[in-house]
Parts: structure tokens; C-alpha cells; sequence
């Protein structure tokens, strides 16, 4: 059974940061691009960021250079470091297993299988 458990939310500053973590099943680890998404209220969900299988990274323009993404294979846990947030990053993150390979780079929601069930990430000015 495929589960998905994020954590590490919470209220932080602007220039603040935060680490969030996915303790992922490990069928889901091994074999799927995991990836985080967000969502503010009235907004879409939109893809933050991806690792795939063989460690290769993507991150959404808005993050790029202030997100870092990485996993560690021993405890099949997911991780997003977050660095100098604004507060337009503020949003529930998911964590999201991928099922297609080769929307890895820049996935969609159509193309997540799983969904953790979100952390609130609040970043106030």
C-alpha cells in the first residue's frame, strides 16, 4: 500500500526557513519521481518541485535557486529545504508520487498517482 506522510510545516518569518519532509512507502520510493506541490486558498495546485529515480532534480521558476529537493534512500524519506521564503510561499504543501516517468521534469497533477494529505507552510512579512 502506497502512503505518503509529510511534515515540518509551520509559521516562519520572511527570509526564514523551513525543512519539510515525506516518509514515503517504499514501493512508492523506489519506483516513482516524487515531487512537491503546493496550493493557497483560491489558487490552483501548482508543482514546486521533482526528484526522479536516478537523482535528477527540476524546480518551478518561482523556487528555483532557494528550494532544494533530495531523499534519502535509507529511510525512503522525501525532503524540501526551503531558504529565504517570502510570503507568497505561503501554502498547504503535498507531497506527490509521479507516474509518469517523463513528466518527472515539470509534472502536472494528472500525473500523480499518490497524495500525502498536505503541511501548511505560513510565511509572514
Amino acid at each position: 500500500q502506497v502512503q505518503l506522510v509529510e511534515s515540518g510545516g509551520g509559521s516562519v518569518q520572511a527570509g526564514g526557513s523551513l525543512r519539510l519532509s515525506c516518509a514515503a512507502s517504499a514501493y512508492a520510493y523506489r519506483r516513482y519521481c516524487m515531487g512537491w506541490f503546493r496550493q493557497a486558498p483560491g489558487k490552483e495546485r501548482e508543482w514546486v518541485s521533482s526528484i526522479s529515480t536516478d537523482g535528477s532534480t527540476s524546480y518551478a521558476d518561482s523556487v528555483q535557486g532557494r528550494f532544494t529537493i533530495s531523499k534519502d534512500n535509507a529511510k525512503n524519506t522525501l525532503y524540501l529545504q526551503m531558504n529565504s521564503l517570502k510570503p507568497e510561499d505561503t501554502a498547504m504543501y503535498f507531497c506527490a508520487a509521479v507516474f509518469y516517468f517523463y513528466r518527472c521534469s515539470s509534472p502536472r497533477e494528472a500525473d500523480v498517482g499518490y497524495w500525502g494529505q498536505g503541511t501548511q507552510v505560513t510565511v509572514s512579512s
